[in-house]
C-alpha cells in the first residue's frame, strides 16, 4: 500500500536533472518575460496569470506578437503556478490582463468575481485556442511494460500525477480513466471504483503538472499521466523518458480569457486574438500543443497522433455538472482523494 508513505508534494528540490528543464514556472507561482529575449520597456505592460505547463508556448507566441503591429513595443510578463491556485489569486484581486488556466471552472471563477466577461466562450472554440490530450509518460524502454489504464492499477506500478484540490491538469488526468472505465460516464460507479484503486497508487501528491513532471524526473514513480504538451517538451530537452498516447484518453481544452479591468484593454484583446490567427496556431502546435485551427491541425497530424477513442468533456454534460459532480466541494473524485490522502 502507498497510503502510509504518501505525502503532500508543495516544493520540490530540483535535481540537475530537472535544472536542465530550464524552466521557471514553479508550483507556487513564479514570474518572467515572456519572450524575454526580446522584451521591451518603451511600451505597454500585459501581465499573464497562467497554469505553468504552457510557458514555451507562451514564450514563442510573446515574441511573434511582438513583432506584429498591435504587438509593438508590448511586453508579456508572466506568472506561472498550479491552475486552480492560480485562478483563485486573480479572484482575489491579484493583477492581471489575460488568463490562461488548464480548465473552464478556473476562468467560471473569475466570471462570477465580475472579472471576466461573461461570454468569454463565446466563439466557435469556446475561448480555447489550443489543447492537448492525456498521455503516459513511462522510463526509457517502458520497463513496466505498461499500455493500459488497467496497468496504472496494478501492484507494481505506481503513478504520478497533482493533486485535483490545485491543479487543473489533475482533474484532466483522472477524467481520462473515470470516461475509459465507466464507458463515457453510463457507468459511473465503475469509473469511481477504478479512481479510487488508481490514487492508491499515487506516492506523492504534487500541487501542478509542472510539480509532477519535476517529481517523476527525480525518479519517483513508474509512470507520470501528463498532457501530450509537457511529454513532447520532456523529449525535446533530452530528457530521460518517453511518451504514448493510450488507446483511450480525454481531450484537454486550456481556456484564455481576458481580464475587463484590465489597464491595457486594446492590447490584451489583440493578444488574445493573435492566438486565433494562423501564425498563432502553428507557433502552438511547433510548441507542443494541439492547435484548434482545423487547416493548421491537418499540417501537424503526422506529430499528434489520433488516439481509438477520444473521450470530451461535453460527453460527460460539460463542466458544470461534471465539476459539481466529481471535482466540487462534495464531488465523488474529490472525496476519494481527500480519503486517501
Amino acid at each position: 500500500m502507498f497510503r502510509s508513505r504518501r505525502v503532500r508534494l508543495l516544493t520540490v528540490t530540483v535535481t540537475a536533472a530537472v535544472a536542465a528543464l530550464t524552466l521557471t514556472a514553479c508550483s507556487t507561482g513564479s514570474s518572467d518575460t515572456v519572450g524575454e529575449s526580446a522584451a521591451t520597456t518603451s511600451g505597454p505592460s500585459l501581465t499573464l496569470v497562467g497554469y505553468a505547463v504552457p510557458k514555451n508556448g507562451w514564450d514563442a507566441i510573446g515574441e511573434a506578437f511582438r513583432a506584429t503591429e498591435s504587438g509593438e513595443n508590448v511586453t508579456i510578463n508572466a506568472d506561472y503556478g498550479a491552475s486552480g491556485n492560480q485562478s483563485r489569486k486573480v479572484a482575489d484581486g491579484a493583477p492581471a490582463d489575460i488568463v490562461n488556466f488548464s480548465v473552464e471552472p478556473d476562468v467560471t471563477r473569475l466570471v462570477k468575481a465580475g472579472k471576466v466577461s461573461e461570454d468569454w466562450n463565446a466563439s466557435a472554440t469556446g475561448g480555447v485556442p489550443f489543447g492537448s490530450v492525456v498521455s503516459f509518460v513511462v522510463r526509457p524502454g517502458n520497463p513496466k511494460n505498461i499500455r493500459t489504464w488497467e496497468d496504472l492499477i496494478r501492484p507494481d506500478v505506481s503513478v504520478i500525477s497533482p493533486s485535483p484540490l490545485s491543479s487543473g491538469s489533475a482533474k484532466w488526468n483522472l477524467l481520462a480513466p473515470y470516461a475509459a472505465v465507466s464507458n463515457g460516464g453510463q457507468n459511473r460507479q465503475a469509473g469511481l471504483d477504478y479512481i479510487t484503486q488508481l490514487v492508491e497508487r499515487f506516492p506523492v501528491q504534487p500541487d501542478s503538472g509542472r510539480s509532477a513532471s519535476e517529481a517523476f524526473l527525480q525518479g519517483q514513480g513508474d509512470v507520470l499521466l501528463s498532457y501530450e504538451n509537457e511529454a513532447l517538451l520532456l523529449e525535446s530537452q533530452g530528457q530521460a523518458v518517453e511518451h504514448f498516447v493510450p488507446e483511450q484518453t480525454f481531450r484537454i481544452d486550456n481556456p484564455v480569457a481576458v481580464v475587463e479591468g484590465s489597464a491595457n484593454l486594446q492590447q490584451a484583446n489583440a493578444l488574445n486574438e493573435f492566438l486565433y490567427t494562423e501564425e498563432g496556431q502553428r507557433i502552438w502546435a511547433e510548441s507542443g500543443f494541439r492547435p484548434v485551427d482545423p487547416g493548421v491541425a491537418a499540417e501537424f497530424a503526422d506529430k499528434f497522433p489520433t488516439p481509438g477513442t477520444l473521450y470530451t468533456i461535453d460527453q460527460l454534460g460539460g463542466w458544470t455538472a461534471v465539476d459539481a459532480d466529481l471535482f466540487g466541494e462534495n464531488g465523488a473524485i474529490n472525496a476519494i482523494y481527500k480519503a486517501s490522502s
